[in-house]
């Protein structure tokens, strides 16, 4: 269809008993969409590690909307600054723990694997 990215959402979630959740539905929407297109994740990004679990199941990036209005209500710009840089360093602290020294690095071998 000619688009340059994809935002993978489900606000619908909120509302629909059973609904598949965004990070649920990442891989299958990666293996479909191939490096054609930009995939970037919105909803449930709360912390450095869901960034990490978001990368590894395909996005390229995450959209934190949450963590910015809780940083704006707490503290203005500063608080937005400060939300921002928390998810980096919690995403830091993910990839040492996995052994990982660049985001370009983060992949499903990331993941545990559903047995």
């Amino acid at each position: 269809m000619g688009a340059d990215a994809v935002v993978v959402s489900n606000h619908g979630d909120r509302q629909l008993d059973g609904t598949c959740s965004s990070i649920a539905a990442l891989p299958r929407i990666r293996d479909s969409v191939g490096d054609r297109v930009e995939l970037l994740v919105d909803g449930g990004i709360r912390s450095g590690q869901d960034v990490m679990r978001a990368l590894a199941s395909g996005a390229r990036a995450c959209l934190v909307g949450r963590a910015a209005v809780y940083g704006l209500a707490a503290g203005g710009e500063a608080g937005v600054t400060r939300a921002i840089r928390i998810l980096g360093r919690e995403l830091d602290v993910s990839m040492a723990l996995c052994g990982v020294s660049d985001v370009p690095a983060i992949g499903p071998d990331h993941l545990l694997a559903p047995e």
